[in-house]
């Protein structure tokens, strides 16, 4: 059985009359019939709070203050970093080292200074995500790890709220909407499209695999106009069906899905690391008595018998920067055991990836072939970059 489509409800009731000023602001949008100065008044007394100032939290924001969101909360407890420049427009190069929110509250009042912002610069927790949720009428998930994009999930619902959800990798993006309370039996949830986390280390993510910048602007500003369609009640949401975008071949296609009559009801949160398990339990069981420090590292590296280096990345990470005298040996050929020949089965060995998580998982394959003397680095290459050696190359 299909669900009902078309406009949902306004999610928002109008605001006060606009002021001549405002009016002069948002013309372009008071004359559209379905907006109009009853629509833009919803948008003056709508609260939208977006998930992280990242790739697509940056256009949204910028886009959803433009568009004249009365309130908008941010939630994001990172510094603006080299390597965001690249998609997150809304920090420039004088914000390195500034807390993002910061820095978005700055580049929203330049483009309107008539917008609210609240800063909720923390971590989303099980803790705190329903009654942050509840003082506002929209949410807005760009955030790029499941166990957050589950939580706000559930924390929505519990709160009674609908959000707009998007995703991006390398070169494809998606978006939808989700509203467990939506009218008319239409209530949906990213568990009806998504029930279950996928294997820890199976998807990686924008920092391991990439992601074109420009992407995010496509994503972002279509997560806008769902969020602007919502608190007006125009057109139809994309609550039901799955927006997939692909920058390479520059198409889009939409995929319907329904409720997942398997799926329990959301009674409360959970831990959601565990839930998603960032890293598979036989990793994390393996690597307690098979990991090394980068300090114990470089010592092994000086001392007589030095270790042969195994870089489990992919081999795009390795041409940006690799450990010196390090052999590339690609995670999936060691998962799948096409590469097991390719790892020194006598002598020390060390496993390294870029944070730690996909060495750790390297190294559980490793175990199940039998080979019990190699160890992974914690920490990854980072890790060694930010304590043994500071001008070695991060991304």
């Amino acid at each position: 059985m299909s669900l009902p489509t078309g406009p949902l409800p306004p999610l928002v009731a109008p605001g006060d009359e606009l002021t001549r000023d405002e009016i002069a602001r948002y013309s372009r949008h008071l004359i559209i019939p379905d907006i109009g100065t009853t629509g833009q008044r919803r948008l003056k007394n709508a609260r939208v709070l977006v998930m992280g100032a990242g790739g697509l939290g940056s256009p949204t924001l910028l886009y959803l203050a433009a568009a004249g969101v009365g309130t908008i909360g941010i939630v994001d407890f990172d510094v603006v970093d080299e390597s965001n420049l690249q998609r997150q427009v809304i920090h420039g190069v004088a914000d390195v080292g500034r807390p993002k929110t910061a820095s978005a509250v700055d580049s929203i009042a330049a483009i309107n200074p008539l917008v609210r912002v609240q800063v909720h610069e923390t971590r989303l927790t099980a803790e705190n995500a329903v009654e942050l949720f509840r003082g506002y009428d929209l949410i807005v998930d760009g955030t790029d790890n499941f166990a957050t994009r589950y939580l706000v999930n559930d924390a929505a619902a519990l709160a009674h709220k609908p959000y707009v959800w998007g995703s991006i990798f390398r070169f494809s993006g998606q978006v939808t909407v989700f509203y467990q309370d939506a009218p008319d039996g239409r209530g949906l949830n990213y568990r009806d499209l998504y029930p279950q986390a996928p294997p820890p280390g199976s998807v990686p993510s924008c920092a391991e695999g990439g992601v074109l910048g420009l992407l995010c602007a496509t994503v972002g500003s279509l997560m806008g106009t769902e969020a602007v369609k919502l608190i007006c009640g125009i057109g139809e949401p994309l609550l039901g069906r799955l927006l997939v975008y692909d920058a390479l071949a520059m198409t889009h296609r939409t995929v319907r899905f329904g409720q997942d009559p398997a799926r329990e009801p959301i009674t409360g949160l959970i831990d959601y690391d565990e839930f998603c398990g960032v890293v598979s339990d036989e990793a994390v069981a393996v690597a307690a008595d098979a990991t090394i420090s980068p300090a114990e590292l470089r010592a092994a590296i000086d001392g007589p018998a030095p270790p042969v280096l195994i870089d489990v990345r992919e081999p795009v990470e390795f041409d940006i920067v690799a450990l010196p005298g390090a052999r590339l040996v690609p995670l999936g050929g060691i998962v799948s055991g096409t590469a097991i020949a390719d790892i020194p089965h006598d002598g020390p060995v060390v496993l390294y990836c870029k944070t730690g998580i996909r060495s750790a998982e390297a190294l559980a394959a490793l175990r199940r072939a039998g080979l019990d003397r190699p160890v992974h680095l914690a920490g990854g290459i980072t890790a060694w970059a930010h304590q043994i050696d500071p001008e070695l190359p991060t991304y």
